[in-house]
């Protein structure tokens, strides 16, 4: 008799501490979601809880996951708040010329030779717009890795060449002497096409910022692991304090902003080198000129 009631007491307390247990954990895992739902750091307190804590552990890991996520996205969302905004103000300037000059010609009153000078007003703004959404396409296929990019080993010169051969109507309009030392022409890791997009960006910035009649130099030079393409030129220079801005996305000096230019051309550079391994550096002596340097790897021989 007495073992059985033994017995079934035994069994109620089993029974009860089962269900505590059981309640326990549902209000541990409850407390815990709720702290992943309402975005609140799990202490590390909780973490120690004996049996549990593998249980929390994983908890916290997901919320550290979903913590990621979120403030990826946020990044993201600025991202592309601050893209549209620098877009707006990239096509403001080019559209409003574009309105006013179309308002001149429905009123009619301009010379035959006033008519021409629109016009080619006009056809030079159309070419403005074309680039800046040109170079915001690429950029954003750089970014988002929509273009398939690929990296060969390939000869550095007729790369060069492309490039010299896109900017040398600007060249000849300036009067801009350009030199090119000797070099043993190598295989590079790049990407024809791209790379000559930095060469071009590079040439046009010197040809745009050098005064008529001046010298834009281009030199290579072989080191260990990678190679130097340099481009140097006697132009207006940048000052040291904006070196390191010159290469984020839209940004201008606040002495060029009345030039042409969209603030993309380093940025774009910059990234396409980046997909390539490389890199771009500048120096400059504000008032005496500027320096880029590309940088490729030397492929294995």
């Amino acid at each position: 008799m007495w073992i059985t009631v033994t017995l079934f007491v035994l069994l109620c307390l089993a029974v009860s501490y089962g269900i505590c247990q059981k309640r326990r954990t549902y209000r541990m895992i409850d407390r815990l979601l709720d702290s992943v739902l309402s975005q609140e750091m799990i202490p590390y307190s909780d973490l120690e809880e004996g049996e549990y804590s593998a249980l929390v552990s994983k908890i916290r890991q997901i919320q550290e996951v979903l913590d990621g996520h979120v403030k990826s996205a946020g990044k993201e969302k600025e991202q592309v708040k601050s893209l549209v905004s620098n877009m707006s103000h990239q096509l403001k300037t080019p559209l409003a010329n574009l309105s006013l000059y179309a308002d001149i010609f429905e009123k009619g009153e301009i010379s035959p030779k006033q008519r021409r000078e629109f016009a080619d007003k006009m056809h030079r703004q159309v070419e403005k717009l074309n680039w800046i959404v040109d170079s915001l396409s690429k950029m954003v296929k750089l970014e988002q890795n929509i273009d398939g990019f690929e990296v060969t080993e390939t000869k550095i010169q007729q790369t060069i060449l492309d490039a010299i051969d896109t900017v040398y109507e600007k060249l000849e309009k300036k009067e801009i002497c350009l030199t090119m030392e000797p070099f043993e022409d190598r295989p590079l890791y790049h990407n024809r096409r791209w790379t000559a997009e930095v060469f071009v960006n590079l040439l046009e910035n010197a040809v745009k910022y050098t005064e008529r009649g001046g010298l834009i130099s281009i030199r290579v030079r072989t080191y260990e692991m990678y190679t130097e393409i340099q481009f140097s030129d006697n132009g207006r220079g940048i000052r040291r304090e904006e070196l390191t801005d010159i290469f984020q996305r839209f940004y201008r000096s606040p002495e060029v902003e009345n030039m042409e230019g969209s603030g993309i051309g380093l940025y774009l550079s910059d990234l396409i080198l980046e997909k390539e391994k490389g890199y771009l550096t500048a120096d400059s002596e504000y008032g005496k000129g500027s320096c880029f340097s590309v940088f490729l790897q030397n492929c294995k021989n």
